[in-house]
């Protein structure tokens, strides 16, 4: 352990060897700002008065030249090298209602969803519990650094569920697809994030999901129908995608009870010719669809970058307040 003070006044958390700051932040209670936990968002970003780091991802996006001559690191990256003093911006919207913890999780099944999105399900010690829209960092053997995967159902029953979308030639959805098997074991570190179900909210809900986006949102459903929030609110739920090859039927995702209680909308942006669907961009498609009442909504989404850059400014230019929004950066 070493200790981290925050400039000029304190708090100080204390870092475990191999952690980095961020998590150490987090998992001491400390709000220390954070989006994606892998390098690309840079919300995470502080500066160094004393001591000394090294980074995890030499090469991550959200980190440059400038940031290094100015002694600027991200959090979720640096490892400090012995006791160090930094600077940032505490924010208590960071903390997490659930303290991140590292877990041994065992692979018990993979289910199809689409056809390239499957739902992994392991099973997890430590403390089973999380809130509906959050994320944890799953690394997998002889791969580099940990990758953000949101959980897709609720917590509780002792198996953590993720939806995972195989991305071309990426090495952890690699090995997760064509070498994991049921039985094996995996390191799972969470729960972070900070787009969860605000379960004290009177509003309608609104969920916009874009491929393995889908995850969290299914969580955020079954969260809202476990907190007894779909009896005087309605559930909007709009997944985008591409082609038809990445729909799927509600019931078979929600399950039947949650689907008749929610708005399900999908819409492709490459229709086939017997697609009679809506067609284009999501953020589009969910303006279009609700009109005024969306600046009333409390609205949650996961997708492509693209498709969160979007989806803001849709969301600003409807009138939506920034609070009224929730979601993770991810690039």
């Amino acid at each position: 352990m070493v200790k981290i003070t925050k400039h000029p006044d304190g708090p100080e958390f204390d870092c475990a060897e191999g952690d980095t700051i961020l998590r150490a932040a987090l998992r001491a209670g400390v709000g220390m700002s954070y989006s994606c936990n892998v390098g690309s968002c840079g919300n995470c970003r502080f500066e160094l008065i004393e001591g000394e780091v090294e980074h995890l991802r030499k090469d991550a996006p959200a980190w440059s030249e400038r940031d290094l001559k100015r002694n600027r690191w991200l959090g979720c990256q640096a490892q400090p090298k012995g006791e160090c003093r930094i600077k940032f911006r505490e924010d208590p919207g960071a903390i997490s209602p659930d303290t991140p913890e590292h877990r041994t999780a065992e692979l018990v099944s993979v289910t199809p969803v689409t056809h390239d999105i499957s739902e992994f399900a392991f099973r997890v010690d430590g403390t089973d519990s999380y809130s509906p829209g959050q994320y944890a960092l799953i690394t997998a053997p002889g791969i580099e650094g940990g990758r953000a995967y949101s959980m897709s159902r609720l917590a509780g029953d002792g198996t953590w569920r993720f939806m995972i979308r195989k991305v071309p030639g990426g090495a952890a959805t690699g090995h997760l697809f064509e070498a994991a098997k049921p039985g094996d074991t995996l390191s799972i570190d969470g729960p972070y994030g900070t787009g969860w179900l605000r379960e004290d909210c009177p509003r309608d809900i609104v969920l916009i999901a874009g491929g393995s986006g889908l995850s969290p949102m299914v969580s955020i459903a079954e969260g809202a129908a476990a907190a007894g929030m779909l009896g005087d609110r309605r559930l909007h739920f709009f997944y985008g995608c591409r082609t038809e090859d990445d729909l799927f039927n509600p019931e078979d995702i929600l399950g039947a009870e949650i689907a008749g209680k929610t708005s399900f909308t999908a819409a492709l942006s490459e229709p086939g010719s017997g697609w009679t669907g809506p067609t284009g961009f999501i953020h589009d498609v969910v303006r279009d669809t609700l009109g005024e009442a969306i600046a009333e909504a409390e609205i949650y989404f996961a997708g492509p970058a693209v498709m969160s850059a979007s989806i803001q400014k849709m969301a600003h230019e409807a009138g939506v307040p920034m609070d009224r929004l929730h979601f993770d950066e991810f690039y």
